[in-house]
């Protein structure tokens, strides 16, 4: 107790311990007062903020990536292509013209009419195609323009020439139409290159945009490996260490060591369940300081009992033998006077020495009973089976006498065996059988039955009979030692034996108790224990065998 007494000092009481942690944690700052939960919420923000970053990032550049290669696709191939077809259709415009225009044929006409068409088909697709490129819209329109000269100075005139025989128009502007050929020719080169040069721009592009997807979307798997780490990390130093040094903490303190102090760490919340724990480890070096100074007080009342208890033993021993023993001498004394003396004695004497003698037997009788009732729980033979059927024959047996002068009836029902102390169950049926034959009625026969019943692990016993009966009011005074209800001439006795049945019924862990609405008589119930099935088995075959 001292040593407990001296850690609980030295630790100081619990709102003092609370107090210093606060204080403690007020001193780290702000963020000392975190909660683990606000620290979650605010790496998980945190992440989230860096992660939705990085994917808005992820989406600009795969719609990046998604319009410059529609645009390469939809856009730059096909008008490179459309271009080359409209050079095409030019030259085969020019072959059919120049060829009719030599040789009258009708035949070289049908390039020079599908030159035509295709012209006018690749030059919508194209415009669809470029719209919104300046550069070549303007290339394609310069084009036209050329292509249309030499359509109407050369072209159209030739091919509208009658068949038959050569068009001298054709020989006579053969060199003005080469000349604006050719000119077509380069604006078609000239397109051709523009929408090559966009062609291989856009391929730049789009090579640009894949690198920056790649090198993105291993940014973002790179933060997310960082961030699961810093998740582990984080709660291995905020959570899991912090626990486990409490853990460690509160397992010394439960092998015995309560002088060993529990440190405050981690979040918040944590650092506050350290402090209620240190508090509640304070409270318990408290109460196991005042158990140790109650035990001690209880050692010492334990001693005062035990010598209290030898005492009493010297004091049972003294009675038994030392105060019986002058109570006899007066008993025989008295006797031996009044039988010498009898014919000097008058009758007022005769009288007094019946006074001392019965006063004598009564004292010697009253010590008995005490003695009777002393050791009752005290001087123990230990549990053992007991045959209540082969009990109650033995002490009908033995109250034969009072039985017959009262013309009394005894039944009962099949009784059990039943685990107890076979002398003080023997005294407990003598007792109750011998009240029922003291307190009868005198107008008629005592009639005596005891009654068993087994009912929820306990045997139920009672004990009846048409005797005079008990008050209700009475129903608890008659189990107080010396409680009388009567006088002592008109019922002999020391009012003891109701109070001995009473602690040898609850010395087996049963109950007694008058039954006030039994009448005419006293009804007297009782309870014990039912005997283990194993136990009873025995006891019943250790009855047959003897039977």
């Amino acid at each position: 107790m001292t040593g407990l007494a001296g850690v609980r000092s030295h630790e100081g009481s619990p709102e003092e311990r609370r107090s210093g942690a606060a204080g403690g944690d007020r001193s780290r700052g702000r963020a000392a007062g975190w909660t683990t939960r606000r620290w979650l919420t605010a790496g998980v923000c945190a992440a989230l903020a860096v992660l939705a970053v990085l994917a808005t990032a992820g989406v600009w550049v795969l719609a990046r990536s998604t319009t410059i290669s529609d645009r390469l696709v939809d856009g730059s191939t096909p008008a490179l292509v459309t271009s080359v077809r409209l050079e095409s259709a030019f030259i085969n415009q020019e072959t059919g013209a120049r060829g009719y225009g030599l040789t009258g044929e009708p035949g070289f006409l049908e390039p020079y009419r599908s030159g035509l068409q295709q012209q006018k088909d690749a030059v919508a697709l194209l415009r669809d195609l470029l719209d919104g490129d300046s550069t070549a819209t303007a290339d394609l329109e310069e084009m036209l323009v050329r292509a249309e000269t030499w359509q109407s100075r050369f072209g159209r005139p030739v091919a509208s020439a009658p068949a038959g025989a050569p068009v001298a128009l054709a020989s006579e502007r053969a060199e003005e139409g080469r000349q604006d050929f050719n000119a077509v020719r380069v604006s078609a080169d000239h397109l051709e290159k523009d929408l090559e040069t966009a062609r291989n721009r856009a391929h730049t592009e789009l090579h640009d945009v894949r690198t920056q997807r790649n090198w993105i979307f291993s940014l973002i798997a790179a933060v997310i490996l960082a961030l699961t780490v810093l998740v582990f990390a984080g709660l291995r130093r905020g959570v899991t260490q912090p626990l486990g040094r409490l853990s460690e903490d509160v397992r010394r303190v439960a092998k015995g060591n309560f002088g060993h102090p529990i440190a405050a760490s981690g979040p918040a919340d944590l650092r506050r369940l350290t402090v209620d724990i240190e508090a509640m480890r304070g409270r318990l070096v408290d109460e196991l300081a005042f158990s140790d100074s109650a035990r001690e007080q209880l050692d010492e009342q334990a001693g005062e009992l035990r010598r209290s208890n030898a005492e009493l033993e010297q004091f049972a021993y003294v009675a038994s033998h030392d105060l019986q023993e002058p109570l006899r001498k007066v008993a025989s004394f008295c006797q031996l006077l009044q039988r010498r003396y009898a014919d000097q004695l008058d009758e007022r004497a005769a009288q007094y020495i019946d006074f001392a003698v019965d006063g004598a037997n009564r004292m010697q009788t009253l010590i008995n009973d005490l003695l009777a009732f002393s050791r009752v729980g005290r001087l123990h033979a230990g549990n053992e089976p007991v045959d209540l059927e082969e009990l109650f024959a033995r002490t009908t047996d033995a109250l034969s006498i009072a039985i017959e002068e009262s013309d009394a009836k005894v039944t009962h029902d099949p009784l059990p065996a039943v685990s107890g102390d076979v002398t003080q169950l023997g005294m407990l049926l003598q007792n109750l059988i011998s009240n029922a034959l003291k307190f009868r009625a005198p107008e008629r026969a005592p009639s005596i039955d005891l009654s068993a019943r087994f009912e929820d692990g306990l045997w139920h016993f009672a004990v009846s009979d048409n005797g005079i009966g008990i008050g209700a009011e009475y129903a608890d005074r008659v189990f107080v030692i010396f409680q009388r209800l009567h006088t002592r001439d008109a019922y002999p006795g020391n009012g003891i034996g109701l109070a001995l049945c009473k602690k040898i019924v609850e010395f087996h862990g049963g109950t007694i108790a008058i039954d006030p609405e039994h009448t005419p008589g006293a009804r007297i119930a009782f309870t014990l224990p039912g005997l283990p099935l194993s136990q009873a088995e025995s006891a019943a075959d250790t009855e047959r065998v003897s039977s």
